[in-house]
């Protein structure tokens, strides 16, 4: 760390004025800008705004939807002074003094960037909260194969029933389906074709032939075109929200208790390709994850391994072992 005016005020400021919103979405995100400017990112929020509009020599940038304020030494104090708690900070306004000071002292350009690249990144660390609990590692919930079938057979619309079917046949992300089109299904092969996934990874997965054939009927019907789902503006493709709500009712017309969403779909997938004796690795080909962990989350919801316990109960009360 770069000792020195600017160095010790930016340690300072983090001490005082602690990163608001940290693990959460900030009300306001204060960052740097171009010439002298700081940006200023607010939801729509008109107490906000009001907020803003008392800060002298603001401007709203229509283009880039936010407020720029010319940079002051107070600059940070007064926002603080104004949004209190709802408030993030980006470290990197901490150290203009310290681009400043280096500046005078003819540092180069490079020396300066790499300065501030690294007390960014020691503010970064310097300013996380000790000791944060960690979030909770849940298991995905699960539907039994006879779950999947009642939900299938509760969605009496062609379009509806094909999409929840591609969804659990190939194991695909919500956002995943919407975006498919028309030439992503390959018949021949049965494969389905996944553009720029999660990741930036494009794969194939799973075709299966009862998806084929209700496909097949659901094109004869629809004819689509630009996409496979389109929604009622054809240049566009069916939205996450309706599919989310297409299985909801789904689930409610089959009956289904459990605390499921429409990815219960694709959780249920993995699990049972697993628990019928599909590698770990061709699963995780299938899926499109990244790392091996990611799937391997599977192994602890699968019946396949449980079920060959012997339960040492059952050997108690039969008369087996004492």
């Amino acid at each position: 760390m770069m000792e020195g005016s600017g160095g010790i005020m930016a340690l300072e400021e983090i001490a005082k004025y602690k990163m608001a919103g940290e693990g959460k979405i900030p009300g306001v995100k204060i960052e740097p800008g171009r010439n002298n400017k700081i940006i200023i990112r607010i939801p729509y929020n008109q107490d906000l705004i009001n907020k803003v509009k008392s800060i002298p020599r603001r401007v709203w940038n229509p283009q880039g939807k936010y407020w720029e304020v010319p940079y002051s030494e107070d600059l940070i104090a007064t926002l603080q002074r104004l949004f209190g708690e709802n408030f993030a900070v980006d470290p990197y306004l901490y150290l203009i003094p310290l681009k400043k000071e280096l500046s005078i002292r003819k540092y180069s350009r490079r020396t300066i960037k790499s300065y501030m690249r690294i007390n960014r990144n020691f503010l970064l660390f310097a300013g996380k909260k000790p000791e944060e609990p960690q979030k909770d590692k849940k298991l995905p919930v699960v539907l039994s194969k006879e779950e999947v079938k009642k939900i299938l057979d509760a969605s009496s619309n062609i379009k509806h029933k094909s999409i929840l079917m591609l969804m659990y046949s190939g194991g695909l992300r919500v956002g995943e389906v919407i975006k498919l089109k028309p030439e992503d299904i390959d018949p021949n092969r049965k494969l389905i074709y996944i553009r720029v996934s999660k990741g930036r990874k494009d794969r194939y997965t799973l075709l299966s032939d009862v998806v084929l054939q209700t496909l097949r009927e659901y094109w004869r019907k629809e004819k689509p075109k630009k996409w496979l789902f389109p929604s009622w503006n054809k240049e566009r493709h069916i939205t996450t929200r309706t599919v989310q709500k297409i299985f909801q009712n789904a689930c409610r017309k089959a009956g289904i208790k459990k605390d499921v969403t429409v990815h219960s779909l694709r959780h249920s997938f993995a699990t049972h390709l697993l628990e019928s004796g599909i590698d770990l690795r061709y699963i995780q080909e299938l899926l499109g994850h990244k790392s091996s962990k990611t799937t391997e989350i599977y192994t602890h919801v699968s019946r396949k391994n449980l079920s060959a316990i012997k339960n040492p109960l059952d050997s108690i009360l039969k008369g087996g072992e004492t």
